[in-house]
């Protein structure tokens, strides 16, 4: 698993480690630009080793460094330690966390859709 000369497909990384559901996805999202390997674009059939810095945006921005490959998909306490996040990576997504947390909810002070009164009031505005 940390043999520097084990080689893997970026897609069968990603899929392995957990940051996609399916290889079908992992390739899409490779394709589409959201991962870069050494600060490159690529393609899926990319190899990665050990010690590659990868940045990958799916909903959050992650900038990991390979720590080891492994054929199978594992459980997520095992794919944690495929890649270790970079710390200003884990800072920056601990800081997004926190805004979003604090950010008021879109649509919390508003009531819905108008009532019949409502309506009545928005019309008479609107006549002046």
């Amino acid at each position: 698993m940390s043999d520097p000369n084990v080689r893997m497909r970026i897609d069968k990384w990603l899929w392995a480690a957990r940051f996609f559901k399916t290889r079908n996805m992992a390739s899409d999202a490779i394709d589409g630009g959201k991962i870069k390997v050494n600060g490159a674009q690529v393609k899926p059939a990319k190899e990665i080793t050990p010690g590659d810095t990868q940045e990958i945006h799916t909903h959050e921005k992650w900038i990991v460094i390979v720590r080891g490959v492994h054929a199978q998909r594992r459980p997520a306490s095992e794919a944690r330690q495929l890649y270790e996040e970079t710390p200003e990576s884990s800072e920056q997504r601990k800081r997004l966390a926190e805004l979003q947390r604090l950010a008021p909810t879109p649509g919390a002070g508003l009531k819905g859709r108008p009532t019949k009164r409502d309506r009545r009031q928005i019309k008479r505005f609107g006549e002046f």
